[in-house]
């Protein structure tokens, strides 16, 4: 079986699936700016290291849909460069699902309505963070090159939302 996915409404996505749905979301309002953000969060637990990888496509103001996949290594994974580079990892590796041909299916939808205002940017939300007291500040300028090479605009926390946030929700 291949990766699976899930949210609130489905269960055991393909990821044919979870695009259809993306495109399907903006086929709904194709004038308008949407977000393609993919981020991972971590959380040790007891006898394994569970990471959750959200996929969002947001349409700016006007809601998102959103999926995730949990990805368990049975092990504790207590070195933080360890658990960051992993989590970086699961997100390049659902970036790189979003092959060429998928890209240009999902520009095509927006832009009959360029000249509208919209607009597609993917971006690859990393859980890590510059603030003074922030262990993973150390990690930053190595992580967001890894995701500027996969073509993704970059965001760490406090922006970085999908991973801090949305996959963080499903990691306990």
């Amino acid at each position: 079986m291949g990766i699976s996915f899930q949210n609130l409404s489905r269960k055991h996505m393909t990821f044919q699936e979870v695009f259809q749905y993306i495109c399907s979301f903006m086929e709904k309002e194709p004038a308008s700016t949407y977000r393609l953000i993919i981020g991972t969060d971590s959380q040790v637990h007891g006898k394994y290291t569970r990471f959750v990888t959200g996929i969002v496509i947001r349409r700016e103001g006007k809601g998102a849909w959103g999926c995730i996949r949990k990805f368990d290594i049975p092990t504790r994974i207590e070195c933080l460069h360890s658990k960051i580079s992993i989590e970086t990892t699961l997100t390049e590796q659902i970036a790189q699902l979003f092959t060429i041909q998928r890209k240009k299916q999902m520009i095509n939808i927006i832009l009959p309505h360029i000249k509208e205002g919209s607009s597609l940017t993917i971006e690859g939300h990393i859980d890590v963070g510059q603030g003074a007291r922030n262990k993973t500040k150390v990690y930053v300028e190595e992580m967001v090159k890894r995701i500027e090479e996969h073509g993704m605009k970059p965001f760490i926390k406090p922006q970085s939302f999908v991973a801090s946030s949305y996959a963080n929700r499903y990691t306990k």
